[in-house]
C-alpha cells in the first residue's frame, strides 16, 4: 500500500496501545457476543407472523387457538399497539401489525410470546387467517406511468399515487448542447436487488421496567431514531423507553430500518418478562429492507475530441411496499448520475416508486458509470483516457449548481491505476474461471480489463440539521486518570470505538481510555450512515476533549493531572458537533448547496472469462481512494476490502430474485456471497488530502469502494467479451446467450 500524505494533525495510537478493533479477536475466535446471544432471567421467546401474499386483503385473523397452547404467554395483532399504529425512518407509513391489508409478502401480521422458540413456532401456525389476495403491482414502469393498483390508498403523507419522489435535475441547456456534440451514446442499464448480507441477523432483548418503561437492547445503526419511533408506537415518553446498542454484525444500510424492536418491547410490555426475538436466516432476508433494484437510461454527448458536453439520465428505483429511506436513496442516485465528471450540462430525473415487492432502503452507497465505456469506444478514445479528460476537479460545478470546495483528486486516482502493472497470465487464486471445481479447461477465455471511478457525498446532506453529541468524563482509577467515553453512535464495525479512543489519546493525553456502551442515556448521535459517523462522532468527542482541557487549564494544568482530579474529583464536558449548513435542492431544477464533502474512489478490474461457458475470474481488483486522514490505516483498508468486496458482488453473483412480488432466493444456499474463492488480490493505493472542514481532516471511507468496484467488474467484462452486458449481476447465461445470439 502507498499513500501520499498532505498536512493533518496526527492522531496517537497511544502508549503501547493498539489501534486494532478490541472486537477483533474475539470475532475472530467464536466468542463475541451478538445481540443474538442476549440472555436475561425467566426471558421468553418472541416469534412474527408474516404475510404469505405480497398483496391481500386480511378478512379474518382468529388467534384463539395459539393462545390455548399450553406455554404461550401472549399472541398480538394490531388491536394490541398502544400507540401510534404505523412507523418509518422518513414517512410513518409502515403498520407495526398488518389491519386490514398485507402490501408484501413477509409483512408481519402477528406476535406470539412463548416459554421456547418452538412453542413460539408452533403456536404461529395455529394463528388462523384468512387473505383475499388483491391484484399486486410489481412493475415499477407501471408505478411512475399510473397504469398498476394503488400500493396505498390513503398514503400518510397526504400525497397520492405510486411515486414515493421526483427528482428533477436541469443544469445548462441540454438543447444548446446536443449541437456541439460530435458524439451521442445512450444505454439502459439495470441493476439487481442486493442484500446487505450481515453476519448476525436481526435479534434483540425487551426488558420491562418496574417504572412502566421497556429497556431494550439490539443491534442498530441509530439508536435515538429506533427511541423516536418505538415512543410512537407504544405511546410512552423517551425517559420511558431506553435503549442500548448491542453487538452487532454487520448491517450495511440494512439495520437503519425497525425490525425487531417494537415487536420485542410490545410483547415485554404485555407479558411482564423479558422477550427476546431473533430471527432465522430466512426471515432476516423478509425482515429488513435491501438495495434497490433499478433500471437507468444514459445518453452522453462529446466533441471528437473526447470532451463531454452533456448527460441525460432517467432513473427508475423499486422502493417497494414502503417508504423507508427511498426519497433520501433516489436523490443521492440523481444528484450523481452525472459521475465525478466536469458536466456543464445535465438533465436528469429520478423516479423511487411503491411497489408490491419487498421494501427497499439504504444500502452503501450510490452510482453507476458503465455508458463511458460505450462512449469511448465511440470515440476510439481509451477509456480510462476518457475518464481523466472528463474527471472533475476542486472548483468543478456539479448538476446541482454546486461548487466542489474541498479536494477532488479524480484524475490522480485514475493516474495511479492506469500506472500500476497488470498481473501476468495465470496469476491469482484457485485457477481458471470455474475455480476449485476445475471446470474449465481454458480454450476460450479471453481476458478485459475495466475501470470506473465513483464520487460519493459524505454525511446529511440537503438541509438536515446534522449534529452529533458526547460526553467526556476524567476520573481516577487505582491512583490513575481514566478517561470515559459517552456517545450513540453505533459500532457496526466501522471502528467508531477504537477512533474514538484515539481521538481522547490524542487531545488528553490519558492512555487509560473507557469507551462506555451506546445507549440513549447520552445525545443523539445521529445515524452510522452516509460514511458520516467517523466525522460526526469524532468531532463530539474531539470537541468535550478540548472543552475539559480547556477546564483543567482553568484549574492549573501545571500540576500532574492525577493530582488535580484528586482534589476536584471527576471533570466532565459534553459537547455538541455540527457541520455547516447545507441547503435542500429546489423541485424546478434541483439546484441547490446540498452537500458538505465528497468522497472519491476508483478501481481497476482485471477479469478472465471462458465465453463458452459464461464463467468469470476476477482475477485483480485494484482500488485508489482519497480518505482524507486515514485516523486508523488497517481499519481503512478493512472497510475498502469490505466494500470492494460488496461491489464484487453485486457485479458477477448478487441478486434477491423476486417473481410476481414473491421471494424466491431467501437463503445463502441460493444467495451467493463471495467467498475468499471469489475474493481477487485488492491492491490499494491511499490518498491522504484532509478536508478543509473535517476533524483531523478525515474523510468518509465505507461507501465509496462500492460505486466503483462493480462497474468496474463490468466494464472488463465487456471488455473481454465485448457483449453489452447490461444488467448486474452478469450471470453466466447472459455471456453465453449473449455471445451465441451474436
Amino acid at each position: 500500500m502507498s499513500t501520499a500524505t498532505g498536512t493533518a494533525t496526527a492522531v496517537r495510537d497511544g502508549v503501547g496501545a493498539s489501534t486494532a478493533r478490541p472486537d477483533g479477536r474475539l470475532k475472530v475466535k467464536g466468542d463475541f457476543a451478538y445481540s443474538s446471544d442476549l440472555r436475561a432471567e425467566g426471558m421468553v421467546w418472541g416469534a412474527t407472523l408474516r404475510s404469505p401474499h405480497p398483496s391481500a386483503r386480511i378478512v379474518r385473523l382468529d388467534t384463539s387457538a395459539a393462545l390455548r397452547l399450553p406455554g404461550v404467554l401472549a399472541v398480538l395483532t394490531h388491536e394490541d399497539v398502544p400507540g401510534r399504529a404505523t412507523y418509518g425512518m422518513k414517512v410513518p407509513d409502515q403498520p407495526v401489525l398488518a389491519a386490514d391489508r398485507v402490501r408484501y409478502q413477509g409483512e408481519p401480521v402477528a406476535l406470539v410470546a412463548a416459554d421456547h422458540p418452538e412453542t413460539a413456532r408452533r403456536a404461529l401456525a395455529l394463528i388462523d387467517v384468512a387473505y383475499e389476495e388483491r391484484s399486486a403491482l410489481t412493475d415499477p414502469e407501471e408505478a411512475v406511468r399510473g397504469t398498476g393498483p394503488l400500493v396505498h390508498t390513503e398514503r400518510v403523507d397526504g400525497k397520492h399515487g405510486n411515486v414515493v419522489r421526483h427528482v428533477r435535475i436541469r443544469h445548462g441547456d441540454v438543447a444548446a448542447a446536443r449541437a456541439e456534440a460530435d458524439v451521442i451514446v445512450s444505454g439502459t442499464y439495470e441493476v439487481g436487488m442486493q442484500d446487505q448480507a450481515f453476519l448476525g441477523p436481526e435479534s434483540g432483548l425487551a426488558i420491562p421496567a418496574e417504572d412502566g418503561g421497556v429497556d431494550v437492547y439490539v443491534s442498530t445503526q441509530w439508536l435515538h431514531d429506533d427511541q423516536h419511533q418505538m415512543c410512537a408506537a407504544l405511546g410512552l415518553p423517551p425517559d420511558k423507553v431506553r435503549l442500548t446498542m448491542s453487538g452487532v454484525g454487520g448491517a450495511f444500510g440494512g439495520r437503519e430500518d425497525v425490525s425487531v424492536q417494537i415487536h420485542a418491547a410490545m410483547l415485554a410490555l404485555r407479558t411482564g418478562r423479558p422477550v427476546k426475538m431473533s430471527y432465522n436466516r430466512e426471515e432476516s432476508f423478509y425482515g429488513h429492507v435491501h438495495r434497490h433494484p433499478a433500471r437507468m437510461w444514459f445518453e452522453h454527448g462529446a466533441t471528437r475530441e473526447g470532451r463531454i458536453v452533456f448527460v441525460r439520465a432517467r432513473l427508475l428505483f423499486d422502493g417497494g411496499a414502503y417508504t423507508s429511506t427511498s426519497q433520501v436513496v433516489i436523490a443521492n442516485g440523481s444528484y450523481f448520475a452525472a459521475g465525478a465528471y466536469d458536466v456543464p450540462h445535465a438533465e436528469i430525473d429520478g423516479w423511487s416508486v411503491f411497489t408490491n415487492n419487498p421494501p427497499c432502503g439504504a444500502m452503501r452507497g450510490f452510482g453507476v458509470e458503465s455508458n463511458l465505456d460505450k462512449l469511448a469506444g465511440e470515440l476510439g478514445v481509451n477509456p480510462v483516457e476518457l475518464r481523466i479528460r472528463n474527471a472533475m476537479t476542486t472548483g468543478t460545478v456539479l448538476p446541482t449548481g454546486q461548487a466542489v470546495d474541498g479536494p477532488a483528486p479524480a484524475a490522480e486516482l485514475l493516474e495511479r491505476l492506469r500506472a500500476r502493472p497488470l498481473p501476468g497470465v495465470g496469476e491469482g487464486a484457485f485457477g481458471n474461471p470455474g475455480g476449485l471445481n476445475n471446470t474449465s479447461r481454458g480454450e476460450g477465455i479471453r481476458r478485459g480489463v475495466g475501470y470506473a471511478i465513483g464520487v460519493k457525498a459524505i454525511g446529511f446532506s440537503g438541509g438536515v440539521d446534522d449534529r452529533s453529541i458526547a460526553r467526556v468524563r476524567l476520573v481516577l482509577n487505582g491512583g490513575e486518570p481514566v478517561a470515559e467515553v459517552h456517545t450513540a453512535a453505533a459500532e457496526c464495525g466501522q471502528g467508531i470505538v477504537t477512533v474514538q479512543t484515539q481521538i481522547v489519546r490524542t487531545e488528553l493525553g490519558v492512555e487509560r481510555v473507557v469507551v462506555l456502551p451506546a445507549d440513549t442515556r447520552v445525545g443523539d448521535a445521529g445515524s452510522s450512515s452516509a460514511s458520516r459517523i467517523t466525522w460526526m462522532s469524532g468531532g463530539a468527542v474531539q470537541g468535550a476533549c478540548k472543552a475539559l482541557r480547556e477546564r483543567i487549564t482553568e484549574l492549573g494544568n501545571d500540576r500532574p493531572l492525577a493530582e488535580l482530579l484528586t482534589e476536584v474529583g471527576p471533570l466532565e464536558a459534553e459537547y455538541e458537533y455540527a457541520h455547516r449548513r447545507t441547503f435542500p435542492v429546489d423541485d424546478e431544477r434541483g439546484q441547490g448547496d446540498a452537500h458538505i464533502a465528497f468522497a472519491f474512489a476508483a478501481h481497476r478490474a482485471v477479469v478472465d472469462v471462458d465465453t463458452e461457458l459464461g464463467l468469470v475470474k476476477v482475477v485483480e481488483l485494484a482500488t485508489a481512494q482519497d480518505v482524507g486522514k486515514a485516523m486508523n490505516p488497517l481499519a481503512v483498508a478493512g472497510q475498502i476490502e469490505g466494500g470492494s468486496a460488496q461491489g464484487l458482488g453485486l457485479a458477477v453473483m448478487e441478486e434477491l430474485r423476486v417473481e410476481a412480488g414473491r421471494l424466491r432466493n431467501p437463503s445463502f444456499t441460493d444467495y451467493l456471497i463471495p467467498t475468499i474463492a471469489d475474493m481477487p488480490h485488492v491492491p490499494i493505493e491511499l490518498l491522504e488530502l484532509p478536508h478543509p472542514d473535517s476533524p483531523y481532516g478525515l474523510n468518509g471511507v465505507g461507501e465509496p469502494p462500492t460505486l466503483s468496484s462493480t462497474p468496474a467488474i463490468a466494464n472488463a467484462l465487456r471488455a473481454a467479451t465485448g457483449l453489452e452486458l447490461a444488467k448486474v449481476p452478469v450471470r453466466p447465461e447472459h455471456i453465453v446467450v449473449a455471445a451465441e445470439g451474436r
